[in-house]
């Protein structure tokens, strides 16, 4: 909104300090202000409405040591997360970028599935919320919205490798905030299924590749392998994330961390200089979509405040799916989502955990007619509570590993 006001202020009237708005750079560091800041003062007058209206947790009795505390905690508080994310969006992004629309959608489609999630656990009183089997269709219909904008947009778009030239080209045109003579280069921007592998020389991987005994169809049918792994990607992260959040400030530090790395990500990507410099895919325009992983990064932040132990609120399914889901998207948005496995391997691990404890104890019970388990007890963060750590200390040492995991995401992009 601002962006769009500021520039015509400046190309009208040559207003004082307009051109600023043209940097995405100050615009990233104004969303991650506002969003904290979002955060904070309306934060607590959000828990304190929640209070008044008893919107509280129902602790389901574990067995685990301080979770009788936490019955009553203000919950749905992913509300607060979710409007810190969207103003700041809103106010300082392109709000015609391809990719800034997409994001969007995107968050407030799974917010929505988390929303109705909460509503029905608290306000119906039924503590198994939304079926399963409605977030599943919900997160495959998101896949479909992604998936196939990604596959048949014409803005969503790659650059093969460029010509020193080219790159002085662009560059310039991306400096004055105009959009460079296209026609005139040998590499043309492209609609690909291609993404980034790491590890490789060669860190372009086409999902059509999958389809080669087609020939030159196999680009024409791509979609077909690259969509279903999107949902894919999108259910699991979005799980895992859900998972994530049981213990105060778990999820949400992590996501802020996963985020943080995801801008990098977005604007070395997004920056035709430094994705020349790191021998990576250059994306134009994907780096507006800094701004709103910087807002992204801000409320989980300003959210932190109020959600580390003892934690005041909890941002119940309404923060949790949308934040797992909003990190699947902007990842397969940007083509760093063969990275996920890297980047969200907290999120990973958790998901694993409860897999390989229900898959390991329905065996041995149809084995040995009594099931047994791998771990005390699933998700993975619940197993070290009843080994006797105590709740902060799990959640530093799972943030601790977060940013370590953060470090070599990074960093792959110059290990091959």
């Amino acid at each position: 909104m601002f962006y769009h006001l500021f520039k015509y202020l400046e190309e009208a009237f040559n207003f004082p300090g307009a051109g600023l708005f043209e940097y995405i750079s100050f615009r990233a560091a104004l969303a991650v202000t506002t969003s904290l800041i979002i955060s904070l003062l309306f934060g607590k007058k959000l828990i304190n409405y929640l209070k008044k209206k008893q919107v509280g947790e129902a602790v389901r009795d574990l067995g685990l040591e301080g979770q009788n505390a936490k019955q009553g905690t203000p919950s749905m508080g992913g509300l607060i997360i979710l409007g810190a994310i969207l103003i700041p969006t809103l106010l300082f992004a392109k709000l015609n970028n391809i990719y800034i629309t997409l994001i969007l959608i995107s968050t407030g489609w799974l917010a929505l599935i988390g929303f109705i999630d909460d509503y029905i656990k608290i306000f119906k009183k039924d503590k198994k919320g939304l079926a399963g089997k409605f977030k599943i269709f919900g997160q495959v219909g998101l896949g479909l919205i992604v998936g196939l904008t990604m596959v048949f947009s014409d803005s969503i778009v790659i650059r093969e490798k460029l010509s020193r030239e080219e790159i002085t080209v662009l560059a310039q045109s991306a400096e004055n905030g105009r959009v460079a003579p296209g026609d005139k280069f040998n590499s043309k921007p492209i609609n690909s299924t291609k993404t980034t592998i790491p590890f490789f020389k060669n860190n372009e991987f086409d999902y059509a590749i999958f389809l080669s005994f087609l020939g030159e169809k196999s680009y024409k049918w791509a979609f077909l392998i690259f969509i279903p792994i999107v949902i894919l990607i999108i259910i699991a992260v979005s799980n895992g994330a859900n998972l994530t959040d049981g213990l105060d400030g778990l999820a949400t530090g992590t996501s802020a961390v996963i985020g943080a790395t995801l801008g990098i990500l977005a604007w070395v990507s997004g920056n035709i200089i430094f994705a020349d410099y790191l021998n990576i895919m250059y994306i134009p325009n994907i780096g507006e979509l800094t701004i709103y992983i910087s807002a992204f990064v801000g409320a989980c932040i300003g959210f932190l405040w109020y959600n580390s132990y003892p934690a005041q609120v909890f941002m119940g399914d309404t923060g949790s799916l949308a934040l797992g889901g909003i990190i699947a998207v902007f990842a397969i948005i940007i083509r760093k989502e063969i990275l996920i496995p890297i980047l969200c391997g907290i999120f990973l691990i958790e998901n694993l955990s409860v897999i390989m404890q229900v898959g390991y104890f329905k065996f041995t019970k149809r084995k040995y007619g009594a099931g047994k388990r791998i771990f005390k007890m699933a998700p993975l963060h619940h197993h070290y509570q009843l080994l006797g750590y105590s709740e902060p200390k799990i959640v530093m040492r799972f943030l601790i590993v977060g940013v370590m995991l953060a470090v070599i995401t990074i960093i792959t992009l110059k290990i091959r």
